[in-house]
């Protein structure tokens, strides 16, 4: 089945796009763990450097297991091409040291992973990119921060961790309208929930750590585009940069993808149950999650999502004390930074995630020191309640 194929259903896709059985005739896709390739003759390997042939060079930029899990991902998100890299984070400096040049200009959401905005405010400046910050939902403070040299807005929707959610079609508008590029990260949702780029988004970004692998097994990232854009800018950077995805993640990432579908909707269920029971908790001073009706966005997160995802941030009497006396009463929740396992985990954003930005940026971007942030996992739902009330009750 090729990545062409797209009148095949989600969950097809996800379980066959990109796949090419090799001579062996092998049924799951098979793993190439080899650095260079042989050609069948001296001029075959000048074909192949020029760009005069297609076809397999070495494994920092082709590798036909990565190439399988690329044309995979494209395939889901509904674009023309996908490049893997080696991280989340790896996808990002990749996307801009690929497309912008020093003097360009970044309009960017303060709601962001917090080593995002410390690579644009401390790295990505060293190269003479500047950025500035504006509230996720306000979409005259985007308007009023694009000046003549900015060349792309840069957002994560659902935002990490308060589920803000962008409006995607006019973003849009407003990047066409000033010739920027509209870039986002959909690591919260994947293409199961949401696709970006028939909202009207240029570039698709992934941390693939995240919900693609599910069980936190490795690391990679990944992005998605056109093929001018992503399939020679942004590859041609990981071609000579070298952040690549390895064989082996890729391959485990594509077994991540044929579940995905049917973990982001068990995820996304439990979490919305979970957020409705912290609502009546009195220990529980706010509940950030896009599925309650109370939510300032819930009614264009259903617009944009197929459902809200499995990410859930929370408020708690006593602040920092407080927040770290729930977690530290958990049995058996996970507590790590990491998000998008099967196993829930929890953390505390304002000394985690969030934990490098200035006081400053953390209250722009509404990080306060009792708020929490549980990735819902696959456990049953009652099991979870019954841990997080351990710390509920001594609040």
């Amino acid at each position: 089945m090729s990545n062409s194929n797209q009148e095949k259903g989600f969950a097809t896709r996800a379980v066959r796009a990109g796949q090419i059985r090799t001579a062996e005739n092998e049924h799951s896709e098979p793993i190439f763990p080899t650095s260079s390739y042989v050609f069948d003759s001296a001029e075959q390997a000048a074909a192949r450097f020029n760009g005069d042939e297609d076809g397999n060079i070495y494994s920092r930029f082709t590798n036909p297991t990565v190439r399988t899990f690329e044309q995979r991902l494209a395939s889901l998100e509904d674009g023309e091409v996908a490049v893997a890299t080696a991280s989340g984070m790896a996808a990002i400096l990749s996307t801009f040291m690929g497309l912008l040049s020093a003097g360009d200009h970044i309009v960017s959401s303060r709601s962001i992973f917090g080593t995002t905005r410390v690579l644009f405010d401390k790295y990505l400046a060293k190269f003479g990119l500047d950025t500035d910050y504006v509230a996720l939902t306000d979409i005259n403070a985007w308007q009023q921060a694009i000046k003549p040299n900015t060349k792309a807005l840069f957002l994560e929707t659902p935002s990490n961790p308060l589920n803000e959610i962008a409006d995607l079609a006019a973003l849009s508008a407003l990047a066409k309208a000033n010739d920027c590029l509209l870039i986002v990260d959909n690591c919260f949702c994947t293409p199961a929930l949401q696709k970006p780029l028939t909202q009207g988004a240029d570039i698709v970004v992934h941390s693939a750590t995240k919900y693609i692998d599910g069980q936190g097994r490795c690391v990679g990232g990944a992005i998605v585009g056109d093929k001018q854009l992503v399939g020679e800018e942004i590859y041609g950077f990981l071609r000579t940069a070298g952040p690549t995805m390895s064989p082996f993640n890729a391959w485990t990432f594509l077994k991540g993808l044929e579940t995905l579908e049917l973990r982001m909707q068990a995820h996304s269920a439990a979490a919305l149950s979970l957020a409705q029971w912290l609502e009546q908790q009195p220990q529980v001073t706010k509940v950030f999650y896009a599925g309650l009706p109370a939510h300032p966005q819930h009614e264009l997160a259903k617009q944009q999502q197929s459902a809200f995802g499995g990410i859930i941030a929370f408020e708690v009497k006593g602040e920092r004390v407080g927040a770290w006396k729930l977690i530290d009463a958990s049995q058996w929740l996970s507590i790590t930074a990491n998000l998008g396992d099967t196993k829930t985990t929890i953390t505390h954003p304002a000394t985690t995630t969030h934990g490098r930005l200035t006081d400053e940026a953390k209250a722009e971007a509404g990080i306060t020191e009792g708020m929490i942030r549980l990735s819902v996992g696959l456990e049953n739902v009652e099991d979870i309640q019954a841990d997080l009330q351990h710390g509920l009750d001594l609040l």
